[in-house]
Protein backbone atom coordinates (compact mmCIF):
# COMPACT_ATOMS: atom_id res chain seq x y z
CA UNK A 1 0.00 0.00 0.00
CA UNK A 2 1.16 3.39 -1.04
CA UNK A 3 2.43 5.33 2.31
CA UNK A 4 1.02 9.00 2.98
CA UNK A 5 4.19 10.70 2.16
CA UNK A 6 4.27 9.21 -1.19
CA UNK A 7 0.78 9.87 -1.78
CA UNK A 8 1.70 13.46 -0.78
CA UNK A 9 4.60 13.27 -3.43
CA UNK A 10 2.38 12.22 -5.57
CA UNK A 11 -0.43 14.79 -5.35
CA UNK A 12 2.32 17.89 -5.75
CA UNK A 13 3.21 16.73 -8.88
CA UNK A 14 -0.37 16.39 -9.93
CA UNK A 15 -0.57 19.63 -8.77
CA UNK A 16 2.23 21.19 -10.51
CA UNK A 17 1.41 19.13 -13.92
CA UNK A 18 -2.14 20.08 -13.92
CA UNK A 19 -1.06 24.18 -12.64
CA UNK A 20 1.23 23.76 -16.10
CA UNK A 21 -1.75 22.59 -18.05
CA UNK A 22 -3.72 25.19 -16.34
CA UNK A 23 -1.05 28.42 -17.74
CA UNK A 24 -1.04 26.63 -20.96
CA UNK A 25 -4.80 26.30 -21.45
CA UNK A 26 -6.06 29.97 -20.26
CA UNK A 27 -2.84 31.76 -20.47
CA UNK A 28 -2.18 34.05 -23.33
CA UNK A 29 -1.89 32.18 -26.47
CA UNK A 30 -2.51 32.55 -30.24
CA UNK A 31 -6.22 32.08 -31.10
CA UNK A 32 -5.46 28.81 -33.42
CA UNK A 33 -3.02 27.21 -31.12
CA UNK A 34 -4.48 24.50 -29.30
CA UNK A 35 -4.13 24.10 -25.64
CA UNK A 36 -1.24 22.13 -24.48
CA UNK A 37 -1.78 18.20 -23.55
CA UNK A 38 -1.78 17.43 -20.02
CA UNK A 39 2.33 15.88 -19.76
CA UNK A 40 2.11 11.81 -19.68
CA UNK A 41 5.69 12.18 -18.34
CA UNK A 42 3.84 13.26 -14.99
CA UNK A 43 1.25 10.67 -15.46
CA UNK A 44 4.16 8.12 -15.61
CA UNK A 45 6.03 9.43 -12.97
CA UNK A 46 3.10 9.59 -10.69
CA UNK A 47 2.33 5.78 -11.44
CA UNK A 48 5.64 4.81 -10.37
CA UNK A 49 5.60 6.69 -7.08
CA UNK A 50 1.62 5.46 -6.66
CA UNK A 51 3.07 1.86 -7.31
CA UNK A 52 6.12 2.33 -4.30
CA UNK A 53 8.61 2.23 -7.36
CA UNK A 54 10.75 5.20 -5.84
CA UNK A 55 13.98 4.51 -7.65
CA UNK A 56 11.31 3.80 -11.16
CA UNK A 57 10.03 7.31 -10.56
CA UNK A 58 13.58 8.88 -9.42
CA UNK A 59 15.38 7.57 -12.72
CA UNK A 60 12.04 8.67 -14.74
CA UNK A 61 11.81 12.15 -13.71
CA UNK A 62 15.74 12.63 -13.82
CA UNK A 63 15.52 11.58 -17.82
CA UNK A 64 12.68 14.68 -17.86
CA UNK A 65 14.73 17.13 -16.58
CA UNK A 66 17.64 16.77 -19.40
CA UNK A 67 14.89 16.91 -22.06
CA UNK A 68 12.21 19.82 -20.91
CA UNK A 69 13.53 22.91 -18.89
CA UNK A 70 10.21 23.91 -17.79
CA UNK A 71 10.45 20.85 -15.50
CA UNK A 72 13.50 22.18 -13.08
CA UNK A 73 11.26 23.98 -10.35
CA UNK A 74 9.11 20.67 -10.36
CA UNK A 75 12.77 19.05 -9.64
CA UNK A 76 13.92 21.38 -7.28
CA UNK A 77 10.52 20.46 -5.12
CA UNK A 78 11.22 16.51 -5.41
CA UNK A 79 14.90 17.04 -4.75
CA UNK A 80 13.91 19.06 -1.35
CA UNK A 81 10.96 16.19 -0.37
CA UNK A 82 13.54 13.59 -0.90
CA UNK A 83 15.86 15.41 1.53
CA UNK A 84 12.96 15.91 4.51
CA UNK A 85 12.03 12.33 3.75
CA UNK A 86 15.74 11.71 4.94
CA UNK A 87 16.53 10.10 1.57
CA UNK A 88 19.90 12.43 0.92
CA UNK A 89 21.52 9.97 -1.75
CA UNK A 90 17.98 10.84 -3.93
CA UNK A 91 18.31 14.18 -3.32
CA UNK A 92 21.44 14.78 -4.33
CA UNK A 93 21.61 12.72 -7.49
CA UNK A 94 18.21 15.17 -8.22
CA UNK A 95 20.49 18.16 -7.55
CA UNK A 96 23.81 16.75 -9.18
CA UNK A 97 21.58 16.37 -12.38
CA UNK A 98 19.97 19.60 -12.46
CA UNK A 99 23.54 21.18 -12.42
CA UNK A 100 25.00 19.01 -15.22
CA UNK A 101 22.74 20.33 -17.49
CA UNK A 102 25.10 22.33 -20.14
CA UNK A 103 22.49 25.50 -20.89
CA UNK A 104 21.57 26.03 -16.87
CA UNK A 105 21.07 29.71 -16.30
CA UNK A 106 23.63 31.15 -13.54
CA UNK A 107 20.64 31.65 -10.87
CA UNK A 108 19.59 28.26 -11.66
CA UNK A 109 22.50 27.21 -11.31
CA UNK A 110 22.73 28.85 -8.02
CA UNK A 111 20.13 27.29 -6.45
CA UNK A 112 21.41 23.99 -7.57
CA UNK A 113 24.54 24.34 -5.45
CA UNK A 114 22.44 25.31 -2.65
CA UNK A 115 20.09 22.88 -2.55
CA UNK A 116 23.18 19.86 -3.25
CA UNK A 117 25.09 22.05 -0.48
CA UNK A 118 22.03 21.62 1.86
CA UNK A 119 22.07 17.91 0.79
CA UNK A 120 25.55 17.42 1.62
CA UNK A 121 24.95 19.36 4.76
CA UNK A 122 22.11 16.88 5.97
CA UNK A 123 24.29 13.65 4.89
CA UNK A 124 26.87 14.96 7.12
CA UNK A 125 29.32 15.41 4.19
CA UNK A 126 30.70 18.53 5.81
CA UNK A 127 33.91 19.31 3.87
CA UNK A 128 31.75 18.95 0.87
CA UNK A 129 29.04 21.31 1.91
CA UNK A 130 31.70 23.75 2.85
CA UNK A 131 32.94 24.12 -0.60
CA UNK A 132 29.74 24.81 -2.36
CA UNK A 133 28.54 27.50 0.70
CA UNK A 134 31.83 28.98 0.48
CA UNK A 135 31.57 29.38 -3.35
CA UNK A 136 27.64 30.29 -2.69
CA UNK A 137 28.97 33.22 -0.43
CA UNK A 138 30.72 35.30 -2.84
CA UNK A 139 27.96 37.24 -4.20
CA UNK A 140 25.36 34.57 -4.82
CA UNK A 141 21.45 35.42 -4.27
CA UNK A 142 22.00 32.79 -1.57
CA UNK A 143 25.11 34.61 0.35
CA UNK A 144 23.47 35.17 3.52
CA UNK A 145 22.22 31.99 3.98
CA UNK A 146 25.51 30.54 2.81
CA UNK A 147 27.61 32.55 5.43
CA UNK A 148 24.72 31.56 8.21
CA UNK A 149 25.56 27.60 7.11
CA UNK A 150 29.30 28.02 7.14
CA UNK A 151 28.81 29.75 10.61
CA UNK A 152 27.15 26.51 11.41
CA UNK A 153 29.38 23.89 9.79
CA UNK A 154 32.25 25.86 11.67
CA UNK A 155 30.78 25.37 15.05
CA UNK A 156 30.42 21.68 14.51
CA UNK A 157 34.38 21.21 13.54
CA UNK A 158 34.94 23.27 16.38
CA UNK A 159 37.11 26.04 13.94
CA UNK A 160 36.44 29.06 16.00
CA UNK A 161 38.32 31.27 13.93
CA UNK A 162 36.60 30.77 11.00
CA UNK A 163 33.32 30.74 12.47
CA UNK A 164 34.05 34.54 13.94
CA UNK A 165 35.29 35.84 10.51
CA UNK A 166 31.91 34.26 9.04
CA UNK A 167 30.23 35.49 11.83
CA UNK A 168 31.42 38.77 11.34
CA UNK A 169 30.63 38.52 7.58
CA UNK A 170 27.30 37.83 8.43
CA UNK A 171 26.62 40.59 10.26
CA UNK A 172 27.70 43.16 7.88
CA UNK A 173 25.76 41.10 5.27
CA UNK A 174 22.79 40.40 7.18
CA UNK A 175 22.11 43.16 8.87
CA UNK A 176 21.65 41.64 12.48
CA UNK A 177 23.98 41.13 15.59
CA UNK A 178 25.71 37.88 16.16
CA UNK A 179 27.63 39.50 19.50
CA UNK A 180 26.87 36.52 21.73
CA UNK A 181 27.63 33.77 19.00
CA UNK A 182 30.85 35.76 18.56
CA UNK A 183 31.93 36.21 21.89
CA UNK A 184 31.52 32.78 22.94
CA UNK A 185 33.81 31.56 19.91
CA UNK A 186 36.56 33.97 21.72
CA UNK A 187 35.96 32.07 24.46
CA UNK A 188 36.24 28.69 23.19
CA UNK A 189 39.52 29.96 21.53
CA UNK A 190 40.62 31.21 24.91
CA UNK A 191 39.82 28.20 26.24
CA UNK A 192 41.92 26.56 23.63
CA UNK A 193 44.93 28.90 24.14
CA UNK A 194 44.68 28.31 27.98
CA UNK A 195 44.85 24.64 28.01
CA UNK A 196 48.03 25.21 25.90
CA UNK A 197 49.15 27.45 28.68
CA UNK A 198 49.39 30.37 26.30
CA UNK A 199 48.04 32.65 28.56
CA UNK A 200 48.78 36.09 26.79
CA UNK A 201 46.91 34.62 23.89
CA UNK A 202 43.91 33.32 25.98
CA UNK A 203 43.55 37.12 27.96
CA UNK A 204 43.53 38.67 24.13
CA UNK A 205 41.19 36.55 23.00
CA UNK A 206 38.66 37.23 26.07
CA UNK A 207 39.13 40.61 26.05
CA UNK A 208 38.54 40.42 21.83
CA UNK A 209 35.24 38.81 23.24
CA UNK A 210 34.04 41.42 25.64
CA UNK A 211 35.24 44.60 23.73
CA UNK A 212 32.47 46.17 21.92
CA UNK A 213 29.84 43.73 22.87
CA UNK A 214 27.38 43.07 26.09
CA UNK A 215 30.15 41.29 28.39
CA UNK A 216 29.26 37.35 28.63
CA UNK A 217 29.02 35.22 31.69
CA UNK A 218 31.50 32.92 30.12
CA UNK A 219 33.88 35.41 29.72
CA UNK A 220 33.89 36.43 33.06
CA UNK A 221 35.02 32.81 33.99
CA UNK A 222 37.41 32.40 31.61
CA UNK A 223 38.77 35.23 32.86
CA UNK A 224 38.97 34.01 36.16
CA UNK A 225 40.22 30.49 35.23
CA UNK A 226 42.97 32.06 33.14
CA UNK A 227 44.38 34.33 36.57
CA UNK A 228 43.92 31.13 38.86
CA UNK A 229 45.98 28.91 36.43
CA UNK A 230 48.56 31.67 36.73
CA UNK A 231 48.32 31.96 40.62
CA UNK A 232 46.76 35.38 40.78
CA UNK A 233 44.46 33.98 43.41
CA UNK A 234 43.45 37.87 44.98
CA UNK A 235 41.71 38.63 41.29
CA UNK A 236 40.40 34.81 40.53
CA UNK A 237 38.61 35.78 43.47
CA UNK A 238 37.48 38.84 42.83
CA UNK A 239 35.88 37.89 39.67
CA UNK A 240 34.35 34.32 41.30
CA UNK A 241 32.62 36.59 43.92
CA UNK A 242 31.53 39.24 41.35
CA UNK A 243 30.51 36.52 39.14
CA UNK A 244 28.34 34.89 41.70
CA UNK A 245 26.65 38.30 42.73
CA UNK A 246 25.64 39.08 39.65
CA UNK A 247 24.33 35.97 38.30
CA UNK A 248 23.52 33.85 41.37
CA UNK A 249 23.09 30.41 39.05
CA UNK A 250 26.98 30.12 38.26
CA UNK A 251 27.64 29.30 41.82
CA UNK A 252 27.45 25.55 40.87
CA UNK A 253 31.04 26.68 38.39
CA UNK A 254 32.72 29.21 40.49
CA UNK A 255 31.90 27.41 44.15
CA UNK A 256 34.41 24.46 43.67
CA UNK A 257 36.93 27.18 42.59
CA UNK A 258 36.28 29.43 45.64
CA UNK A 259 36.81 26.27 48.26
CA UNK A 260 40.16 24.94 46.39
CA UNK A 261 41.86 28.73 46.01
CA UNK A 262 40.54 29.33 49.77
CA UNK A 263 41.73 25.54 51.36
CA UNK A 264 45.62 25.94 49.41
CA UNK A 265 46.01 29.24 50.94
CA UNK A 266 44.74 27.59 54.20
CA UNK A 267 41.98 30.28 54.80
CA UNK A 268 39.21 28.61 55.12
CA UNK A 269 37.70 30.76 58.14
CA UNK A 270 37.97 33.45 55.63
CA UNK A 271 35.82 31.44 53.25
CA UNK A 272 33.23 30.93 56.04
CA UNK A 273 33.15 34.64 56.76
CA UNK A 274 33.10 35.57 53.02
CA UNK A 275 30.02 32.97 52.35
CA UNK A 276 28.19 34.62 55.32
CA UNK A 277 28.29 38.11 54.27
CA UNK A 278 26.93 36.26 50.83
CA UNK A 279 24.32 35.06 52.56
CA UNK A 280 23.38 37.95 54.70
CA UNK A 281 23.06 40.10 51.79
CA UNK A 282 20.53 37.54 50.24
CA UNK A 283 19.15 34.99 52.21
CA UNK A 284 17.41 32.75 48.67
CA UNK A 285 20.99 31.79 47.91
CA UNK A 286 21.43 29.33 50.94
CA UNK A 287 19.50 26.43 48.46
CA UNK A 288 21.64 26.96 45.96
CA UNK A 289 24.95 26.62 47.89
CA UNK A 290 23.42 23.67 49.55
CA UNK A 291 22.97 21.79 46.22
CA UNK A 292 26.39 23.04 44.76
CA UNK A 293 28.02 22.03 48.03
CA UNK A 294 26.04 18.36 48.03
CA UNK A 295 27.02 18.01 44.15
CA UNK A 296 30.56 18.60 44.30
CA UNK A 297 30.81 17.07 47.84
CA UNK A 298 32.13 20.12 49.55
CA UNK A 299 31.87 19.64 53.36
CA UNK A 300 34.11 20.91 56.69
CA UNK A 301 33.03 24.54 56.04
CA UNK A 302 30.26 25.66 59.02
CA UNK A 303 28.48 28.02 56.96
CA UNK A 304 27.71 25.47 54.21
CA UNK A 305 27.45 22.24 56.57
CA UNK A 306 24.56 24.40 58.20
CA UNK A 307 23.05 25.43 54.83
CA UNK A 308 23.03 21.74 53.77
CA UNK A 309 21.31 20.71 57.00
CA UNK A 310 18.71 22.86 56.50
CA UNK A 311 18.02 21.87 52.73
CA UNK A 312 17.95 18.03 53.44
CA UNK A 313 15.67 18.76 56.78
CA UNK A 314 13.21 21.06 54.27
CA UNK A 315 12.37 18.65 51.96
CA UNK A 316 9.14 16.75 53.32
CA UNK A 317 10.71 13.39 51.54
CA UNK A 318 14.02 13.08 52.90
CA UNK A 319 13.10 14.67 55.90
CA UNK A 320 11.06 11.51 56.90
CA UNK A 321 13.30 9.26 55.50
CA UNK A 322 15.98 10.94 57.91
CA UNK A 323 13.67 10.52 61.00
CA UNK A 324 13.52 7.24 60.47
CA UNK A 325 17.23 6.53 60.05
CA UNK A 326 17.60 9.31 63.46
CA UNK A 327 15.95 6.23 65.46
CA UNK A 328 18.77 3.72 64.84
CA UNK A 329 21.58 5.88 64.74
CA UNK A 330 20.92 9.29 65.90
CA UNK A 331 19.86 12.66 63.22
CA UNK A 332 23.91 13.69 62.77
CA UNK A 333 24.77 10.16 61.44
CA UNK A 334 21.68 10.13 59.57
CA UNK A 335 21.65 13.25 58.09
CA UNK A 336 25.88 12.05 57.15
CA UNK A 337 24.35 9.18 55.58
CA UNK A 338 21.59 10.69 53.40
CA UNK A 339 24.17 13.50 51.96
CA UNK A 340 26.97 11.16 50.88
CA UNK A 341 23.89 9.25 48.97
CA UNK A 342 22.60 12.31 47.58
CA UNK A 343 26.32 13.48 46.28
CA UNK A 344 26.64 9.73 44.31
CA UNK A 345 23.31 10.06 42.94
CA UNK A 346 24.01 13.70 41.91
CA UNK A 347 27.11 12.61 40.36
CA UNK A 348 25.35 10.11 37.81
CA UNK A 349 22.41 11.87 37.32
CA UNK A 350 22.01 15.49 34.73
CA UNK A 351 23.02 18.75 36.63
CA UNK A 352 22.12 21.37 33.74
CA UNK A 353 18.97 21.74 31.20
CA UNK A 354 18.60 23.76 28.25
CA UNK A 355 15.94 26.02 28.53
CA UNK A 356 15.10 26.20 24.96
CA UNK A 357 14.50 22.71 24.61
CA UNK A 358 15.18 21.00 27.65
CA UNK A 359 18.51 19.09 26.94
CA UNK A 360 19.67 17.59 30.32
CA UNK A 361 23.86 17.21 30.06
CA UNK A 362 26.19 16.07 33.19
CA UNK A 363 28.42 19.55 32.59
CA UNK A 364 27.87 22.98 31.55
CA UNK A 365 27.60 22.98 28.00
CA UNK A 366 27.61 27.00 26.31
CA UNK A 367 26.44 25.57 23.19
CA UNK A 368 23.18 23.30 23.40
CA UNK A 369 24.02 20.24 21.07
CA UNK A 370 20.31 19.91 20.64
CA UNK A 371 18.91 23.25 19.67
CA UNK A 372 22.26 25.34 18.43
CA UNK A 373 21.00 27.74 21.43
CA UNK A 374 24.01 29.68 22.88
CA UNK A 375 24.12 29.62 26.58
CA UNK A 376 20.87 28.73 27.33
CA UNK A 377 22.03 26.03 30.43
CA UNK A 378 20.55 26.03 33.94
CA UNK A 379 22.04 24.26 36.58
CA UNK A 380 19.34 22.59 38.68
CA UNK A 381 18.03 22.79 41.69
CA UNK A 382 17.58 20.39 43.58
CA UNK A 383 18.21 16.57 43.41
CA UNK A 384 15.08 14.16 42.05
CA UNK A 385 14.22 12.76 45.28
CA UNK A 386 11.78 10.09 44.49
CA UNK A 387 15.42 8.71 42.64
CA UNK A 388 16.87 9.05 46.32
CA UNK A 389 14.95 6.48 47.82
CA UNK A 390 15.20 3.79 45.04
CA UNK A 391 18.76 3.55 45.42
CA UNK A 392 20.01 1.45 49.19
CA UNK A 393 21.50 4.14 51.53
CA UNK A 394 24.90 2.13 52.68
Amino acid sequence: MPTESTFLLAGLFLLLAAAGWAMGRFGERDEEEPPPPLNIDYLKGLNFLLNEQTDQALEHFLKMVRVDDKTIETHFALGSLFRRRGEVDRAIRVHQNIIARPDLAAEQRDQALFSLAKDYLKAGLLDRAEKLFVRLSQGSRYQVDALDSLMRIYEQEKDWQRAVDAAQELEVMGGKSLALQIAHYYCELAEAAAGREDYAAARQYVKNAQTGRPRTLRGALVRAHIAQATNDNKTALKLYHRIIDEHTYLIAEALPEIVAIYTRENQLADLDKALQGMLDKNPEMSALLAYTAIVNDIGGIPVIDQCVEHYLLNEPTLAEFIDMQSVAEGEEAALARTRKAMSRLAASTPRYQCQECGFSSQRLLWLCPSCRSWETQRPASRVQFDTVLQHSIT
